[in-house]
């Protein structure tokens, strides 16, 4: 495999999109020391996109901050011509969800409710425990957390439970 940095193109603002699950938030100081940063030093990094051709857009899977800032400086935007750096990956929806997750939690906070959403979406699109452990970099507790932070029943609904908290065989009679 050869790492999507070398593939580096210019495509037009215009054709790029947000996704709908990046859990990352910045603050009003940081966002705006992004666009000092980007004015004073210019797009020192690609955002990465996944391309949608039946759309002909590219949908962000990482560096939506730095796309933020040139939709709202337009100084930036007339520097760069309407134009962002980017590189493109090819993922599945639950890997693209995986590597946001994984270069946001490399580097920035989360949203506790973006995060509980994103798992609610991997544990319906069939991803176990174990492949949300070992793809987005969380533990077992880490998900368990979010699962019950959610409510959703239907985030347990492939785990067993036992019985510990019946006493005794009366306790097993009432309940059932």
């Amino acid at each position: 495999m050869t790492s999507p940095v070398y593939n580096v193109r210019a495509v037009p603002l215009e054709k790029i999109r947000a996704n709908a699950y990046n859990p990352n938030a910045v603050a009003p100081p940081e966002m705006k020391l992004l666009e000092k940063s980007i004015w004073e030093d210019g797009y020192t990094m690609p955002i990465v996109c996944y391309y949608v051709p039946e759309d002909d857009i590219y949908e962000i899977v990482d560096g939506y901050h730095r796309y933020t800032t040139m939709l709202t400086s337009k100084r930036i935007r007339d520097r760069e011509n309407g134009m962002m750096p980017v590189v493109t990956i090819e993922k599945d929806i639950s890997n693209r969800m995986a590597s946001t997750i994984r270069h946001n939690r490399a580097r920035g906070s989360h949203s506790v409710d973006l995060m509980v959403n994103i798992v609610a979406e991997l544990v319906d699109s069939g991803m176990s425990d174990e492949w949300i452990c070992k793809n987005i970099g969380m533990d077992a507790d880490e998900i368990l957390r979010l699962k019950q932070i959610s409510g959703l029943a239907a985030l347990f609904k492939d785990k067993d439970f036992s019985r510990a908290w019946i006493k005794d065989a009366k306790e097993v009679e009432f309940y059932q």
